[in-house]
C-alpha cells in the first residue's frame, strides 16, 4: 500500500472500525469470547425518589400542567426533570430544554424560565444535571464537561421520542454556567435547532484563567493543579470528597458586588433551596479538575444552528458572552441567526428571575423563527 493510499483510508470512522476489529480480533482468543451482540450494554436506568410536592422557589402558573420525568444520559446516569406543559395544548410541540446555573437546580432559575416558555406555547424540561439535586449518579456534586454536555443531548433524547413533542424543532436554555454548557452541546447535537446562553459563564475559561483572565499562566495553572493534586490524596485517604463551599452565609467586607449578587439570590427566600450546592454546601473542592484542561467554546465556530446570547450590562460575566459571541459563525443563507442581546442595566443574577427583564418575548420569537 502506497503512502497516498493509507492516507485516504485515515478517515476518523475508518480509524474506529480498525480500533474496533483490532478488539475483537484481540478477545477472539479469550476463554469467554467479546459479543458484540450481548445485552450486557443495555443501559441500566437508578430508581430515584422523587418529591411530589411542589418545591419550587417560584410560584406556579395556573396555565401550565406540570409533572416529573426521568430519563438516562449515555453514561447511565438517570436524570430527574420538571416538565412543563402549556394547559389544554394539543401536540406535536415544539420543544425546549432547560438547566442551570452551575450549581443550582431545577427548582430555582431553569424552573423559572421553563415554566415561562411554556406559558407561551412549548413544551419545556427543567433538568438537574448529572450527580445534583433529585438526579443520579455518584459521587454527588460532582461535574464534568463531557458528561454534562450530554446531560443536554440526553434531554433531546427525551423530547425527540416523545409524541407531544415535534422532534424537528428542539431548543436548549442554558443559565449561567450551564449557557457555556448549551453552546458546546450546541456544537456537538445537530438535533438542536436553537440555543438560548443566558448570563452565561465559559467554566473552562474561569477555571484555567481565574476571573477576568487574571490568573491566566502556566504559573497559575500549574499551582492550582499542584492544590488540586493534594486534595484528591486526601480525600483517597478519607474515602470521601472534600466539599468546596458554596456562597458563603456571611459575605467578606471587601466582597466583590457579584458576590453579594450570588448572596442575595442563594442565602435569601428569593431563592434559597436545600437541595442546591451554591445555596449550601457547593460542589466537590476537586471538581473544577477536567475543566482546566477542556475547551468549551473551541467548536463554537462550527455551529450552524441558531445561537442567542443575553447577556446583562452590568454583569461581571458579560465579557463570557461577549467573546463567546465572537467565535460563533454566520451560517449561510441565515445571517440572522446569531445574536447578541445586551440588557442595560442589568446585573449577572437579574436575569436568574427577574422576569420584567428577562426578554422572554425575544426568546419566544427567537424559537419560534429558528425551528
Amino acid at each position: 500500500m502506497t503512502e497516498t493510499e493509507f492516507q485516504n483510508m485515515t478517515h476518523p470512522t475508518l480509524i474506529l472500525s480498525l480500533m474496533l476489529a483490532s478488539f475483537t480480533m484481540t478477545n477472539a482468543s479469550a476463554k469467554e469470547p467479546f459479543n458484540m451482540n450481548s445485552n450486557d450494554n443495555t443501559i441500566k436506568t437508578e430508581k430515584l425518589t422523587l418529591t411530589t410536592e411542589w418545591d419550587k422557589v417560584f410560584p406556579k402558573s395556573d396555565n401550565v400542567e406540570h409533572h416529573k420525568v426521568t430519563f438516562p444520559n449515555r453514561y447511565g446516569i438517570t436524570l430527574a426533570a420538571d416538565v412543563y406543559i402549556p394547559k389544554g395544548a394539543n401536540g406535536p410541540l415544539p420543544a425546549i430544554a432547560v438547566c442551570g446555573p452551575f450549581g443550582a437546580v431545577k427548582e430555582q432559575c431553569s424552573g423559572l424560565y421553563a415554566q415561562e416558555m411554556a406559558e407561551r406555547g412549548f413544551f419545556t424540561l427543567a433538568f438537574d444535571p448529572s450527580f445534583t439535586g433529585e438526579s443520579g449518579g455518584l459521587p454527588r456534586y460532582m461535574t464534568s464537561p463531557d458528561i454534562n454536555t450530554e446531560d443536554f443531548s440526553a434531554a433531546v433524547d427525551f423530547l425527540v421520542t416523545n409524541p407531544a413533542v415535534n422532534p424537528e424543532a428542539i431548543g436548549i436554555i442554558g443559565i449561567c454556567g450551564w449557557g457555556g454548557i448549551a453552546i458546546s452541546a450546541a456544537a456537538a447535537d445537530p438535533r438542536i435547532k436553537a440555543t438560548v446562553a443566558s448570563t452565561m459563564y465559559d467554566m473552562s475559561r474561569v477555571a484555567s484563567n481565574g476571573y477576568f483572565d487574571n490568573a491566566d499562566s502556566a504559573e497559575s495553572r500549574n499551582r492550582l493543579r499542584r492544590e488540586l493534586a493534594a486534595q484528591r490524596t486526601e480525600d483517597f485517604i478519607n474515602g470521601s470528597p472534600k466539599l468546596g463551599g458554596g456562597v458563603p452565609d456571611v459575605l467578606p467586607d471587601d466582597a466583590p458586588q457579584f458576590l453579594k449578587d450570588y448572596h442575595a439570590y442563594y442565602k435569601t427566600g428569593r431563592g434559597y433551596h436545600p437541595r442546591s450546592l451554591n445555596s449550601n454546601g457547593g460542589r466537590n473542592a476537586t471538581d473544577i479538575i477536567p475543566w482546566i484542561n477542556f475547551p468549551l467554546m473551541n467548536r463554537a465556530g462550527e455551529i450552524e444552528s441558531a445561537v442567542m446570547i443575553i447577556h446583562g450590562e452590568k454583569a461581571h460575566s458579560l465579557y463570557f458572552g461577549s467573546d463567546a459571541y465572537k467565535r460563533l459563525s454566520v451560517t449561510p443563507g441565515k445571517e440572522n441567526n446569531k445574536l447578541l442581546m445586551i440588557i442595560p442595566g442589568a446585573s449577572h443574577t437579574d436575569l436568574y428571575d427577574r422576569k420584567e427583564i428577562i426578554p422572554f418575548d425575544a426568546m419566544e420569537i427567537f424559537f419560534i423563527e429558528n425551528r
